[in-house]
Parts: C-alpha cells; structure tokens; sequence
C-alpha cells in the first residue's frame, strides 16, 4: 500500500503511526515528519533544517519546521498531535514539566514530557558582562548593574541562579528592567546595563565583544561544589561548562562557566515507542550529514548525551540508548525518579483543579502552594515556589 506524504503524515498525527518503507540501516519512519523549533534563524531552527535535509538525503523522509515564538507556541502543537517532536528549550521541557511560569495556567499544568536527545555544543549558555568593569568572576557582580528582562521570568531565574553561586542575590546588584532579550543585550553596548543572560554564539555577544566595552565571561569556578548546589537548588537543569564556541571564544581561549542543552529534542510520553526509537535512532546515524549544516549541530553527537539530566527520556529512546550500549541501570534509576515527580505534579495538579477559586490568580497561587508541599512530601526539591 502506498500513500502520500500528507496522508501519512494524517495518520501518524492522529497516533496511528505508518512507517513508509525506507528500512535503510533498519530505520522506519514515516513518509513525512513534524516537529516545532524556535523561530526562523535561531540556532535551533537553522539546526532543525540541516537534520530535516539528512533525514531527507538518507531516508527519502521530509521534516516539516513549525517555528514557534515562546514556549507554549511550541508546545501546543506538540500537545495537540498536530506534531510529533519539539526542538525546544528549557522552558518547553524543563517549567512545563513543573507546571511552573506559562505552564502555571489552568489550561496548562505540568506536561509529560519525555526527551530523546540533547544538543550539548561548545557554546556557554551564561551570564556575560561588558570588559570595561573588572568584571572577572561571579562575584565581582556586587554592585553591578544586571539585566532584568520583563515577560522573561525563566531567563531571570538563570540569573538568580547564577548569582546564588557567589552567594549573591538581586539585591546585591542593581536590577536595571528591559522589555526584551534584544534590549538586554543592546544595553550592555549602551553603557546602560553591565552584565546580561545570553548564549555566546548569539549575534548580539559578537556585537558586545566588538563594542568599545568588550565582553567578557565571568568565571564561575566548576570546582567550587557548594556554589553549584547552590546554583543546582534554583536551576538544577544548569551545568558547568568550558566554553570554546562563540564571541571572544577558542579551544586556546576557553571560558569556564555554565551551560544547559539546547535544542532539547522531547515529544510527550504517550508518543508511539517505535516511532521515537526510530527517530532517535536516525538522529544518531544521520549525525555525520548534519553536523556542519548549522552551528552547535555538532552538539547532538552520541557521546555528548546527558542522561542524567533533569527531564525523562521515552521508553522508545532508552531502548535505543540500551541497544547503543549507553544506558546504564544508573541512568535507569534517574530516569523513574524524575517519572514519579511528573507522578506527584500530576496527581497535585488533578487535585488542585478539583477545587473551586475566586478567579484565575486565586487557583495559580494555589497550585504554587500545593506543588511546593507536595514535592517537599515527597523529598523532592520544589525548585521554584512562587512565579
């Protein structure tokens, strides 16, 4: 039996998935795939692109792009079955799992989500700062002025959580607001903000490290243990890095600081098995025909996996990763831990919205109040407890 792309693709979308017939190196996946991405010309877009023309060239597959704006645009249609995967970001796998920030609404709540892969490139993902201050390590923040991003509250919380590792907080600094992520950065070329949250392969970083200021990367020491349980305890999904990919950066010219994956390639759990071992299972042997289509898209690499992070992978990824040899009964425990917090946030949540509110503020702070308690019952760290 043959169908169209689009008839295919009807199909897997509404959960009855048909593997078209390419069986090249054993992949099967359909004629026609979806997934969401940031917007036209983010590294995640441009990365999602370069897989969808392996997919293509090795596979006769086709990869449909839907750019998304903010988290939610890319989870609705992840939710809804319109697509089958997302190259998202923190905050559309790590806060929707938490039911935290936009996923905090009534007619969101905690997700399911399940992760395949993680992008983790050379680039720092971490506070920057203007050259012209002195500015060396984290604490040499004290006094500064930091950037506050309005609407951005997952992009203020990596800040917070920095800033907790010099055991600082905003009210060592002086908070300056901006309306947005581009006004933040443009700031620090301004002379009106002196350190921001950015990736160091963003075209604003260059513009910073060209200005008369110059930039820098303040040093957050990796052998510092406390100060990374203190970073772990507001934004556990943050890991140390040595960054070589970005502005003022080389392999001779490292920078030691912080970082998270990005993209994040998730779908939810209820997503056919076999079509997410076959999907993860052509990332990887597709991996040599992508890796240099866009930058950081050598950041997908097998070896470069965290599995120990803090969102769950699908059962049909972690058969593949078994069958690769790197999924270890260590990885496995980690994995069912962060499944029963997605248990005890769901089970909360359901609880909650049997309950009756004056209005929508009246059940978001209830369901702030009753998350925190219930994830502390359970000896789970809470994270955030208030948005």
């Amino acid at each position: 039996m043959s169908l169209k792309p689009n008839a295919a693709c009807a199909l897997a979308l509404a959960g009855s998935i048909l593997f078209a017939g390419a069986a090249i190196a054993d992949v099967k996946l359909p004629a026609t795939l979806a997934w969401t991405a940031y917007g036209v010309g983010s590294a995640g877009y441009n990365q999602s692109v370069g897989i969808g023309n392996a997919l293509k060239q090795k596979y006769n597959v086709s990869l449909r792009v839907l750019p998304g704006k903010n988290d939610v645009s890319r989870n609705l249609p992840l939710r809804n079955g319109q697509v089958q995967f997302s190259a998202n970001g923190v905050g559309g796998a790590y806060w929707a799992q938490e039911g935290a920030y936009d996923f905090g609404a009534k007619e969101w709540g905690p997700q399911p989500v399940r992760g395949l892969m993680l992008n983790t490139s050379d680039q720092l993902l971490a506070i920057l700062a203007a050259g012209d201050q002195g500015i060396k390590t984290i604490a040499d923040l004290k006094g500064k002025r930091v950037a506050w991003v309005i609407g951005a509250p997952s992009l203020n919380q990596n800040i917070t959580a920095m800033l907790a590792f010099a055991n600082l907080t905003w009210n060592d600094v002086k908070k300056v607001e901006f309306g947005g992520f581009a006004g933040a950065m443009q700031g620090v070329v301004n002379n009106q903000v002196d350190a921001a949250w950015s990736s160091s392969v963003s075209g604003r970083a260059y513009e910073i490290a060209k200005s008369p200021r110059g930039l820098v990367y303040p040093v957050a020491a990796h052998a510092d243990k406390e100060g990374w349980k203190r970073v772990h305890a507001i934004a556990p999904f943050i890991n140390p890095a040595m960054g070589t990919a970005g502005a003022n950066l080389s392999k001779d010219h490292p920078a030691e600081s912080s970082t998270y994956p990005y993209p994040i390639l998730m779908t939810y759990a209820n997503q056919n098995a076999e079509l997410v071992y076959n999907m993860t299972k052509a990332m990887v042997e597709t991996f040599d025909l992508y890796k240099d289509s866009a930058p950081g898209a050598n950041g997908w690499a097998a070896d470069r996996q965290n599995f120990e992070w803090v969102v769950p992978y699908h059962e049909g990824a972690i058969r593949y990763w078994k069958e690769a040899g790197k999924w270890t009964p260590a990885h496995q425990a980690h994995n069912d831990m962060l499944i029963k917090r997605q248990q005890v946030l769901a089970s909360t949540w359901a609880a909650v919205k049997r309950g009756s509110y004056a209005d929508d503020k009246a059940f978001e702070q209830a369901w702030m109040k009753a998350r925190a308690e219930a994830l502390a019952k359970a000896g789970m760290l809470p994270v955030v407890t208030t948005w």
